[in-house]
């Protein structure tokens, strides 16, 4: 269940709040403006926005998730600034999809000639484009059909190339435009192909001990 803070209606001059509970089966819909207005009064939580307006309150990662994933965004991180020819970005990052919906993968990388035809306005902001490599690092609390849809929204929205990683399980979903997901069971490594050349993931510590 989710929780989001609502001010209340009191003249005190102390910044007074109360929580809202929220249950999973219930939608809050929000608009655009609002919606980058409720995460930036949220610094400290991860929100998502679907292309149907509904907003997703993410708990926060466990310790050993965390971990995992620094490692995901550091060694994507390191290899993107030797490569040159794109950014990557940590979990922190969101972007607004083509068809809609606010979305912050765990870990992802743009071409620099499509970041650069953006607005310095535009990257400020969720900037509006869809990474063309996108990572989502399963936590034990995540749902399996929720991120393989998640995973399908990308490609949908033009991502071409993501990895969807599950530790507890140890599985690797790949997801390409046009192609079937193909999975692999404890792979030690993964290929960047032709979006990320040259990238090889090492999985140690991420998708295993």
């Amino acid at each position: 269940m989710a929780s989001v803070q609502v001010e209340a209606p009191t003249a005190s001059v102390a910044d007074e709040r109360i929580e809202l509970a929220i249950p999973r089966s219930v939608r809050l819909q929000i608009a655009d403006d609002d919606f980058a207005a409720l995460c930036r009064a949220n610094p400290d939580l991860r929100l998502e926005r679907t292309a149907q307006g509904d907003v997703i309150v993410m708990a926060p990662a466990g310790s050993e998730s965390g971990g995992r994933n620094a490692k995901l965004t550091s060694r994507l991180v390191v290899w993107a600034e030797a490569d040159g020819e794109g950014i990557a970005f940590d979990s922190s990052a969101g972007f607004v999809l083509p068809k809609g919906g606010t979305r912050s993968p765990d870990a992802s990388w743009i071409r620099n000639e499509r970041w650069n035809a953006l607005t310095p306005k535009e990257k400020r902001g969720f900037a509006p484009i869809c990474p063309d490599f996108a990572v989502e690092l399963c936590s034990p609390s995540d749902d399996d059909a929720t991120t393989s849809e998640k995973m399908r929204e990308y490609i949908d929205n033009g991502l071409r190339l993501g990895w969807l990683l599950d530790p507890d399980k140890g599985r690797v979903e790949i997801h390409r435009p046009g192609r079937p997901v193909e999975v692999l069971d404890r792979p030690a490594t993964l290929s960047g192909e032709d979006v990320l050349p040259g990238f090889t993931l090492d999985l140690k510590g991420i998708l295993f001990d």
